[in-house]
């Protein structure tokens, strides 16, 4: 299936003209967004923990030059450019469609597999490895925090009896068929710290980004978009009373939030719980 970017259109015309600046392409994925801004004369500095992403990477690197720049890091060591010079910063948060579809990464409970989920195959655990060394009260939150399952408890007890190896095994110990694609999207968020990240970057952002420039995310969970809604808003909102002399005026401006148009669902159904999310710095 071929790669569709989420959004790409909105996020564009959040960002306008962007020829010259020097964009943050947080989540590199295939390298649908960093392509976009380059050919319209950006400058790409991109992120991404996977390594599998690495040869989309040098093939843009290949067509342009000293105008992309790759990091093959999580986008929460935003923090090592501190002394770079960057203009904008985007986020396409959550999974990316390339590593649902490969069966061995053991994303999907459509194909039997290893029970991986990592994001960074150089990190050592494992959602094997998570259910195994977590304890059921810490599994339980696990699963209700990040999935929403109400008998988390439950399923939290058999999965330690049972220890699931394989996407297959953890899928037939999930009695609810309505909690399959939950329970392994909760997993996934915790294997790979995804909310622990967002929060991290976003700090870094606040510090890194010079006025005019604009932080863009587009998020697919709720935690996530919460996450990100909260940030922008505080960012965003002044403090004080202002009948007093000291007021804490808002260091950003709220962008047009944005959704997918129906024909963009039609072509890319995973598009469906995507937000976008923007603010341009003071």
């Amino acid at each position: 299936m071929k790669h569709i970017p989420v959004l790409l259109n909105d996020v564009l015309d959040t960002l306008g003209n962007i020829g010259g600046r020097t964009i943050v392409d947080c989540t590199f994925g295939a390298g649908g967004y960093s392509r976009a801004f380059l050919e319209r004369g950006a400058k790409v500095i991109a992120f991404d923990r996977d390594t599998n992403v690495v040869a989309d990477a040098k093939q843009l690197l290949q067509e342009y030059g000293n105008n992309f720049r790759f990091i093959n890091a999580p986008f929460a060591e935003i923090d090592q450019l501190k002394s770079e010079d960057f203009d904008d910063v985007v986020f396409d948060l959550g999974i990316s469609s390339m590593q649902i579809d490969n069966a061995e990464r053991g994303f999907s409970f459509r194909f039997d597999a290893p029970l991986d989920m990592r994001m960074d195959v150089r990190t050592n655990t494992t959602a094997a490895d998570l259910i195994k060394n977590t304890s059921v009260e810490d599994l339980a939150d696990v699963l209700y925090e990040y999935g929403d399952i109400k008998k988390s408890r439950m399923l939290a007890t058999i999965l330690k009896e049972k220890q699931p190896k394989t996407t297959f095994e953890l899928r037939d110990l999930i009695k609810n068929p309505g909690d399959i694609a939950p329970v392994f999207q909760a997993l996934r968020i915790a294997v790979n710290d995804e909310m622990g990240q967002i929060k991290d970057a976003l700090v870094s952002v606040n510090d890194l980004l010079r006025p005019g420039g604009r932080c863009i995310c587009v998020t697919f969970h709720s935690i996530e978009d919460r996450i990100v809604k909260n940030t922008f808003r505080k960012w965003t909102e002044t403090t004080g009373d202002p009948r007093l002399p000291v007021v804490n005026v808002p260091k950003y401006k709220l962008l047009k939030t944005k959704t997918p148009s129906d024909g963009e669902l039609e072509l890319n159904s995973r598009a469906r719980s995507a937000h976008l999310r923007g603010v341009e710095k003071l």
